[in-house]
């Protein structure tokens, strides 16, 4: 029973041994690993963000910018070098995706926080407040099954790209796994969100405040 494999999974995390960890992940009981770290995590963040409200409010926007503006002066810089002193650095067509991914999955983590994606709005806020509040439920959970098949699969992927000693192309050291760890992590944010969403929604019920907001693309604090 795949129950009994999770000592098994944790002890080879623990072990330092790659590969008995790859071996291991193949479990159906890293479904179940991963979907109490990522609830725990999650929670852990929100405790964060209460606390700290300069990250609540510009995590997520601060670590797409920085990608963003990387991505550009990469591709500026690239393209003088290339076509005035013809010379071009090998990782500058490699690195950008792996900065474009950065910024896509915590920029979906951020449209969750500002409720952008899967808002529909205009439709909701013409139904019963009682089925508006249910719908803000199974946006939370959709949004979190969505995230656990996210964070499992991935850390399949980054596991198997460690071990296999993957490295960015055009590099010689820098490995493929530091930035595909953005992907789990965006999703433990974007998780985070809708914990911080859910809470708001259960106070708005109570307290008899409108449950659905229309809310602009690109809006924020």
């Amino acid at each position: 029973m795949f129950i009994t494999d999770i000592p098994f999974l944790i002890a080879s995390f623990f072990s330092g041994d790659i590969f008995a960890v790859k071996d291991a992940t193949q479990s159906p009981a890293l479904w179940t690993v991963t979907l109490i770290l990522l609830l725990a995590v999650s929670l852990g963040l929100q405790i964060i963000y209460r606390k700290y409200i300069l990250i609540e409010r510009h995590l997520e926007r601060y670590i797409m910018i920085i990608s963003y503006l990387s991505i550009g002066a990469i591709i500026f810089v690239e393209v003088i070098r290339r076509f005035v002193f013809n010379l071009q650095a090998p990782w500058s067509t490699t690195l950008p995706p792996y900065l474009f991914l950065i910024m896509a999955w915590f920029g979906c983590s951020y449209n969750v926080k500002l409720r952008t994606h899967l808002g529909f709005a205009e439709v909701r806020s013409n139904l019963p407040r009682h089925l508006q509040y249910a719908l803000l439920w199974l946006d939370g959970i959709l949004w979190i099954g969505f995230s656990w098949i996210v964070v499992t699969t991935s850390t399949k992927v980054i596991i198997n790209s460690i071990a296999n000693f993957q490295i960015l192309l055009g590099t010689d050291s820098v490995m493929q796994w530091w930035f595909l760890m953005a992907i789990p992590l965006a999703f433990i944010c974007l998780v985070a969100r809708v914990i911080e969403n859910l809470i708001i929604d259960v106070k708005n019920y109570r307290s008899g405040e409108v449950l659905i907001k229309q809310v602009a693309i690109g809006s924020g604090e």
